[in-house]
């Protein structure tokens, strides 16, 4: 007697086989559901999904080569295993059998004991196949779950980083959000696949996190900043790029290192802290040059008045002596005009007075 009481599907157009076949295994303890066609099997599968199909080569219209045939082509039945009920025994028969996927053979006429041996080895076959299956859906779900609890760690992370940057400067809770944006609309204009503009949204606000470690009398300073000011200022990249950590499992994390390091190097090699040029930038650091010099052109410091969207897209495009188009990458820089109008929306809608931010 099985563990389990088993399902078996016995298809045979011949009647009389068809009633020994299903009383040799009623009598082993299965359950025996009996059809005389490939077709009528066809037909019942979808109600009644049995553990195992013994099926005779040869029928009508159908053949059970055939039935397997279809049977395992079909993604909801192609791990059913299948035994062919034959009395050709022939190498050519063999093949056939193969080919359409068959997981046993049995010779005609019918030997209990062989019969007995064949099913139950198949369904102790499929009975450990189901049980590492179960195994690996628990498995992936578990992966799933840890996983959204990393991400979750992950942006809470980020959350943390980003608050604390508000804390030191006033200005960039409304920079970081519009910054968000201008990437997202540039990796969308970019034709970038939707886990990178996703992954570009959350990364590009950690670009200035390093400003925490810069003092505040160079940081919030009311006038432009003197030579050794202004090094001192420039090192807010590699602190940041220290503060978030290379190497990082969470690819926001990991993004967001290479903007905080490198989303003040230019195209033409002009940049720091490394003079990095070209493609050495990474390509989220080149996008985030060109979103950062739009969102300090409109916005107002200590030693400049904002300007408009129009001065801002004609200073970036054309330069101005101190922005030059050769700073930022020629593929992001075609593409800024079609996003440009988003930008602008952006920068009205977000204010250090209206920050709502979803992505």
């Amino acid at each position: 007697m099985p563990e389990q009481r088993a399902m078996i599907l016995v298809v045979d157009d011949e009647g009389s086989s068809r009633r020994l076949l299903t009383a040799l295994l009623q009598n082993d303890g299965y359950e025996v559901l009996a059809t005389s066609s490939a077709q009528e099997a066809l037909e019942r599968l979808p109600d009644r999904r049995p553990d195992l199909i013994l099926t005779d080569g040869m029928m009508p219209q159908i053949s059970g080569f055939e039935l397997a045939a279809r049977l395992k082509a079909d993604s909801r039945y192609a791990h059913l295993p299948i035994i062919v009920v034959t009395a050709l025994d022939d190498r050519e028969t063999r093949l056939r059998a193969l080919e359409a996927g068959v997981d046993d053979f049995l010779g005609k006429p019918i030997d209990r004991a062989e019969l007995r041996v064949r099913v139950r080895n198949i369904l102790r076959l499929k009975d450990y196949g189901d049980r590492i299956q179960r195994n690996n859906e628990i498995l992936e779900t578990t992966v799933r779950q840890r996983t959204a609890q990393l991400h979750d760690s992950y942006l809470h992370t980020i959350d943390v980083l980003l608050r604390a940057a508000e804390k030191k400067d006033e200005e960039t809770g409304a920079h970081i959000q519009r910054i968000a944006y201008y990437c997202k609309e540039m990796a969308q204009q970019l034709g970038m696949g939707k886990d990178f503009v996703d992954l570009i949204f959350v990364a590009s606000p950690m670009h200035d996190v390093g400003k925490i470690g810069i003092p505040d009398q160079i940081l919030l300073k009311p006038g432009p900043l003197d030579v050794a000011e202004w090094a001192v200022m420039r090192t807010h990249t590699t602190i940041g790029a220290n503060i978030i950590g290379q190497h990082n499992i969470s690819p926001e994390l990991q993004m967001g290192w290479e903007i905080a390091l490198g989303h003040h190097e230019r195209w033409d090699g002009s940049g720091y802290p490394f003079g990095k040029k070209g493609n050495e930038i990474p390509l989220p650091a080149r996008m985030m040059a060109l979103a950062d010099v739009y969102d300090a052109l409109r916005s107002k410091r200590p030693y400049k008045e904002p300007f408009n969207h129009e001065r801002a897209m004609d200073i970036i495009v054309k330069g101005d002596g101190r922005v030059k188009p050769e700073h930022f990458d020629p593929d992001i820089l075609a593409v800024f005009p079609r996003a440009a109008s988003s930008f602008a929306e952006c920068y009205a809608a977000l204010t250090d007075c209206n920050v709502p931010m979803d992505g």
